[in-house]
């Protein structure tokens, strides 16, 4: 029962993880010793030996609630059995099968993978990245309707799309970036160092638009006006997309915004 002792071990104290379903108990070692490794790090919260039958799908399903991606069996080397197929349709769980273990991790990191990139288009236009624009001499074209500034970002990362506001004017929000340009060429983003061309447009189509002269001044700043939820959003779905200097800008605007 050494074997055995061990696979235990190996389940994720958290409770999260798939569920992981092998032939023999040598082969539910070998495919929990892979997943624990450090290159792979894929947690499991339980197993079993043989078949998968309909009472392994629905101990998967408990992670639908915690954590979706993980609602997800691991099949090395067995068979499916049709009634635990058409459960796992039914309530969502995904299985993947092989009999080979690189296989296995192949399918579930291409599925985990498809996940996240779903979660960031859903997330996108809340997800609110961290950035500080400081106005450049003589690059005012236009004050209002939109406003259109030539800008140099002296940290973090601009998007289209950011909402914008003026720390030293009582946090006013003037808007958001509706386009960037470098060199006259679109982009989508711009990083620290770069200096580019914004079109400022207002947030929301009630309120009065915001103007340049009136509302801020050449030496005011411009920083992303981060929440509590685009924070949260980011450290869900856009961790890597991050330095750890942007990391570091976004506790820096947490603090001047006394975001809790």
């Amino acid at each position: 029962m050494e074997e055995m002792s061990r696979v235990r071990n190996r389940i994720d104290k958290s409770g999260e993880g798939v569920y992981v379903q092998a032939s023999t108990l040598g082969s539910l070692e070998a495919l929990t010793e892979f997943l624990k490794s450090p290159a792979v790090n894929i947690p499991f919260c339980d197993f079993s030996i043989g078949p998968v039958h309909k009472k392994d799908v629905m101990k998967a399903s408990v992670m639908l609630e915690r954590k979706k991606e993980y609602a997800t069996i691991l099949a090395f080397d067995v068979k499916v059995m049709p009634d635990a197929r058409d459960l796992a349709e039914e309530s969502g769980v995904k299985i993947f099968v092989a009999d080979i273990i690189y296989h296995l991790f192949d399918q579930f990191t291409a599925y985990i993978k498809n996940i996240r990139e779903e979660k960031k288009k859903d997330s996108a236009e809340e997800a609110v990245f961290p950035c500080v624009l400081k106005i450049m001499p003589n690059c005012v074209f236009n004050k209002k309707d939109p406003i259109v500034l030539g800008v140099d970002i002296l940290e973090g990362i601009a998007k289209v799309g950011t909402p914008l506001c003026i720390p030293s004017k009582e946090f006013i929000d003037i808007g958001k970036i509706a386009s960037i340009e470098i060199n006259h060429k679109q982009v989508d983003t711009a990083t620290k160092g770069q200096k580019v061309a914004i079109k400022i447009i207002g947030s929301n189509s009630d309120e009065q638009q915001k103007s340049f002269g009136r509302h801020f001044e050449m030496e005011d700043e411009l920083v992303s006006h981060i929440t509590r939820r685009s924070i949260d959003l980011l450290k869900e779905n856009y961790r890597d997309d991050l330095t750890m200097d942007d990391w570091k800008l976004v506790m820096k605007l947490k603090k001047i915004l006394s975001i809790p």
